[in-house]
């Protein structure tokens, strides 16, 4: 299995707080990886890191054996790399439809119907509401366009930032069963979510965030039955 995304003693200021600090991981091709944390652990920013929005002021990123430490977050997507952020950053006052053509700025125009069919085969409650407004859609909805719009661009790589905050228990499963799906259909994953429970029920490996840095990391069933893990995120 070959390593996919490599993140490298990346360390991460906003001003002079130093809020990531020497984290280094790898994701491999094909696997779903994921970050859990607490909230301000820091597992949002790295992710903004790896997609360009951020700058480490030390540290290498390196995708599909590039880097992309420096590289414009527009040219990062081009590269196969997509970003679905926390709180989902729809287009609220355009259609679904507009939203998902937003997301194939990448692509040739002459596979955008192909690319949407696509996405509405994955999404089918985004089929029937495609003339609608994107802001009026439900938060469950709004989720599944904002990865709807991240896969328009036909990504390798795909990082979804905290896809079930806010949704409710039989919609958390949903997002999760579309995640598993995904997978299944050769995407690499990249998920930060609080939902530990979940997050490691999916994941072939997690790491764990803790105030700026990688404090344990294991497979997914590994740390499911950590001590440790379910005191701090499970609620064991």
């Amino acid at each position: 299995m070959s390593t996919f995304l490599h993140v490298e003693n990346i360390n991460v200021y906003y001003g002079a707080i130093h809020a990531i600090q020497g984290v280094s991981f790898d994701v491999n091709e094909g696997e779903i990886v994921t970050l859990i944390g607490a909230n301000g652990a820091g597992k949002s920013t790295v992710l903004k890191t790896v997609s360009g929005l951020l700058r480490p002021k030390i540290g290498s990123i390196t995708f599909a054996g590039e880097d992309i430490t420096q590289t414009p977050p527009h040219k990062i997507v081009e590269k196969g790399l997509a970003h679905v952020p926390e709180g989902r950053r729809i287009f609220q006052q355009m259609t679904v439809e507009e939203n998902l053509e937003m997301g194939a700025y990448t692509q040739p125009q002459s596979g955008i119907t192909a690319d949407l069919e696509m996405v509405f085969e994955q999404f089918p409650r985004l089929k029937e509401r495609r003339r609608q407004i994107a802001g009026t859609l439900s938060g469950g909805e709004q989720q599944m366009l904002a990865m709807g719009r991240a896969l328009m661009s036909h990504p390798k790589l795909l990082m979804l930032d905290e896809p079930s905050m806010g949704l409710a228990p039989i919609l958390v499963e949903q997002i999760f069963e579309i995640i598993r799906t995904l997978h299944k259909s050769g995407t690499t994953i990249l998920l930060v979510e609080q939902n530990a429970q979940m997050a490691l029920s999916v994941a072939d490996r997690a790491y764990v965030l803790e105030t700026g840095e990688i404090t344990l990391s294991g497979t997914g069933a590994e740390l499911v039955k950590s001590d440790e893990i379910r005191k701090a995120y499970l609620g064991g």
